[in-house]
């Protein structure tokens, strides 16, 4: 028994010190690692100051064996603007634009009411529209709506549509939606081209549209509507627009389509911005064309509906085109027309 004591003693006696040993290390130890958790490495500063001194235009880069350079772009301080223009400015750009748009078209539909033909429907018909004019139309205005649905669904998709129809349906959507934005960005850019030469002629800007502007169009009342030409001043402002705002959306998107054109990855970045802000405005613009050629004004869409509109329709809106299309003989006389009450 004694000796079972005296052999427990040696054991515990070899084995002591190193006990100790391992409680100082772990004493010792301890601080250390929570130092290294909470305080960076001299190297890690360093890493960070000279990120912090990147200034616009400045990168870092790598080195690649593929054609496309822009792949060896690691780290740009542009691209922190870049994502903090897609995550908060754009989507008040967007609402702001677009929704806004939505509830001004709204109020004016409230005050105003819808824009009659104070003479009545006169049951003569004159042409406004030609086929290959409707079709031009047609083409280009159904490749923007599809074209803005599936933008918007970029931009916004994963905040409002996403929560609403999961991301199994989301995602099999956002690939079609993409397929047609890429694709139908052609014919849209054919319209846009045959748009402009069939009807520039009757889109410069004249005297009588500044006559048209300081009457308000004859819009905000019920009083006689200034006389016009086939387009008056509204509506060759709509052409412009569509123009100008269609060639800055097909230079920015051609660029998107083929990313290695701009040459680095900044171009590439300042035409997803000027992509995206065109398109917010143009869809606001064109959200209240829709409305005046549709129930902001009566017996507007016969002109894009079936290329014929009434005699009288015509006779308030475009008083000098009329008389010039009488004179022509590609018109009917004021005295066939007989008035038919609206609907």
């Amino acid at each position: 028994m004694p000796g079972s004591l005296s052999n427990s003693n040696l054991k515990f006696a070899v084995f002591k010190p190193l006990l100790a040993a391992l409680a100082l290390l772990f004493v010792f130890a301890h601080p250390a690692a929570a130092q290294i958790s909470f305080k960076p490495t001299a190297e890690a500063v360093q890493e960070d100051k000279l990120l912090n001194a990147l200034k616009e235009g400045d990168k870092i880069t790598g080195r690649v064996s593929i054609p496309d350079g822009m792949a060896a772009s690691l780290i740009q301080p542009a691209g922190r603007d870049w994502r903090d223009f897609q995550r908060s400015k754009l989507p008040w750009i967007g609402g702001i634009s677009i929704l806004g748009m939505l509830a001004v078209l709204a109020i004016f539909l409230m005050v105003r009411g819808r824009i009659r033909v104070h003479q009545g429907f006169s049951g003569k018909t004159m042409l406004r529209f030609a086929s290959f004019e409707r079709f031009t139309h047609w083409l280009t205005a159904s490749c923007f709506i599809i074209l803005a649905l599936s933008g918007l669904n970029v931009s916004f998709g994963r905040t409002l549509i996403l929560p609403l129809f999961g991301p199994d349906a989301f995602a099999t959507m956002s690939a079609w939606a993409k397929l047609a934005h890429n694709y139908l960005a052609f014919p849209f850019m054919l319209g846009l081209a045959i748009m402009f030469l069939i009807w520039i002629k009757d889109n410069v800007p004249g005297k009588l549209d500044w006559e048209w502007l300081k009457q308000g169009g004859g819009l905000l009342s019920d009083d006689k509507h200034p006389p016009a030409k086939r387009f008056n001043a509204g509506q060759k402002g709509i052409f412009w627009i569509v123009i100008i705002g269609g060639v800055l959306m097909s230079v920015s998107g051609w660029f998107l389509l083929f990313p290695y054109l701009p040459g680095n990855v900044t171009a590439l970045q300042f035409w997803t911005v000027i992509h995206a802000v065109i398109a917010m405005l143009f869809i606001a613009a064109m959200l209240a064309h829709i409305y005046i050629g549709s129930i902001g004004m009566e017996g507007a869409f016969d002109a894009m509906g079936t290329g014929e509109v009434d005699l009288n329709w015509a006779k308030e809106h475009h008083a000098i085109w009329v008389k010039e299309q009488q004179a022509k003989g590609e018109a009917p006389s004021d005295s066939t027309a007989r008035a038919v009450p609206a609907e």
